[in-house]
Parts: structure tokens; sequence; C-alpha cells
């Protein structure tokens, strides 16, 4: 295989289909650096994705997403099937230094052939982060992954972007997390497909799971209830009745017809939400390279010109969208 400068578009396309772990490695960094070689292997890869199955892992800072997905890993891989890992947690243990626990239960991950692990730094770009995960997410499903999770804080726009592409969402929480089973009461956080309390043993473990069990049981309309999971997953408790829970859903959506359904739906929303992000980053450089448009905002900003009629005006200049495109609200 070639050696890291000597990478062609040809042999990186080969290398992540035959799942060389330098040529994902490789691939992935194209993509988080956004280099127009990473467009290019995405478009070549794309047709034969689709087979990977993907798991959000989603929740607070602090409750244990890692070591639940170490342990869920370890269980996994004695069941056979190879999984793949994208971190965009940035207090996650696979980009920072671990508890020694963390680190040394990661590890036999790290040195597993069948289990490629990779962080992605959040670095402030919001609507790139969610693009760069969904190519990584492609580019692990085209190197043969049967499983892929994706690992994320459950706060902010671009994880739930990152969560929307998931088949199943996993949402970890931990005793004590009160904010999370508020934002689930308020409609903040997506209701998740499964759920794990993590850290079992804590002595309010019971009680949280009551209280999210009711929270749950407020949406009478859903045909798939989310199961609640107490798991400890350093010591790996009730880790494979997590398993079994994420697989009952997974097995739920395509007995349905809803796995192919959510697909397409969080295909073309991610479609939209990039070409949205894209078209912010291109009006945002138009305006202030344009005197003439910087001139409507300078007057927005004296109350001079209202709002509306500014963007109606950036809107022609900008983009060509006139009254007659469609482009008024409807």
């Amino acid at each position: 295989m070639a050696g890291r400068g000597q990478w062609t578009r040809e042999s990186l396309v080969d290398g992540v289909r035959s799942g060389d772990r330098r040529a994902l490695a490789r691939a992935i960094t194209l993509v988080e650096n956004a280099d127009p070689l990473a467009y290019e292997l995405v478009r070549d890869l794309y047709p034969t994705t689709g087979q990977a199955y993907a798991i959000g892992v989603t929740g607070p800072p602090g409750v244990g997403k890692s070591s639940l997905i170490a342990a869920l890993l370890a269980h996994v891989r004695a069941l056979g099937p190879t999984a793949g890992v994208i971190s965009i947690d940035p207090s996650s243990p696979f980009s920072q230094g671990a508890l020694l626990g963390d680190r040394i239960r990661l590890a036999d991950h790290f040195l597993d052939p069948g289990v490629f692990i990779r962080s992605m730094g959040t670095r402030g770009h919001l609507g790139g982060l969610a693009e760069a995960a969904l190519q990584a997410l492609l580019l692990l499903d085209a190197a043969g992954k049967d499983l892929v999770f994706v690992e994320t804080v459950g706060t902010g726009q671009s994880e739930v972007e990152v969560v929307g592409v998931a088949d199943t969402v996993l949402l970890v929480l931990m005793p004590g997390s009160g904010d999370s089973i508020q934002a689930l009461k308020a409609g903040i956080m997506e209701i998740p497909d499964v759920i794990a309390i993590n850290k079992m043993d804590h002595p309010a473990a019971k009680t949280m799971l009551n209280e999210v069990r009711q929270v749950l049981g407020l949406d009478h309309d859903r045909v798939w209830k989310p199961p609640i999971v107490l798991t400890e997953s350093v010591r790996g408790e009730n880790i494979p009745e997590l398993w079994e829970k994420l697989v009952q859903h997974r097995a739920h959506l395509e007995r349905d017809g809803l796995l192919e359904e959510r697909r397409r739906r969080h295909l073309a929303g991610e479609v939209f939400a990039v070409a949205s992000s894209r078209a912010k980053q291109h009006l945002e450089r138009a305006v202030h390279d344009d005197p003439e448009l910087r001139r409507l905002l300078d007057a927005v900003q004296r109350r001079e010109l209202d709002p509306l009629t500014a963007v109606k005006e950036i809107m022609e200049k900008v983009f060509k969208v006139g009254e007659g495109d469609g482009s008024r609200p409807h």
C-alpha cells in the first residue's frame, strides 16, 4: 500500500474499500480538512455505502459515553461484527487523556483490526463538523464496517445534526444529570430510541429511571416505546441487555420498512443542512466583500431600513433570487 505522501485518489479508494487502516485514517483527515480530494473520494465510494448500521450515542459530558461504547464494542466484537467509532465529544477519552481505566479498556480496541476509532476535533467549525462526521461515517461504511458508533455531546446544533444521521439514537444519562430530564420534558432534546442510565449503583439511579419513564409516558403516539436500561459500563453490567435493545430497535425499523424511510429522510436533511451552511458562508462573504450590501446592513442597524427589505435586496443581488422565483415566504 502507498506510503503516507504517495496516496493517489485510486490507491485511497482501493485502500478504503479493502478496509486498510492507513488509507481510512488518511481519507478521514482529508475530510476533516475539507481537502478537494475528499469530495472525489466520497463521490467514488458513495454508491457502495448504506451497509453499515449507525448508532448515535449522545448525552451530557461526563456520563460515561466512551466507557459505555468501549463495553458495547467488547460485547459486539465477541459476537463477530466489525465496528467503527467517530467521536466528536471534546471531553471524550478518545481525544484526550482518559482515566486510566478507560484508557486500558480502549487499548484493546485500538489494537483490534476489526475496530477503527477516530476522534474529530470540534475546532469551532459548526457547519463543517456535521458535514465531516457524515463523510467519515460514509468512509467507514465503504470500508465494510458492520456498525458505526457516532459519539457526541447532547448539546448544540451541530451535535443534533450529527445524531440526525444515525439509524438508532442511544441517549446516555447518569443519576444527577437532571438537566437532561428537563430537556426531555421540554421537548428540547429529541426523544431517543434507547436510553441507558449509567452508574446503576448510584442511590438515585432507580429514581431517575422512574422520572425518565414518566416523561416518555407523556408521548402516547409513539409506536416504539424507548426502553430504559440501567448499566454499569466499567464492570460491563447489563451491556448484553443494552445491546439487545439496540438490536430490537433495528429489527423494529426493518420490520416496518422504517429504516429505509429514516435513512432517506436523514440524507435529504443532510443535503439541506450542508447546503444551508454553504449558502450562509457564501452570503456572509458576499456581504463582507460588497460595500453596497454592507451599507444595507448598516441601514438596518441604524433602523433606517427594515430587515425584510434588506433580505430581499441581498437575496436578489447575491443569489439572483427575486419575487417571482418562489422566494416569497409561504
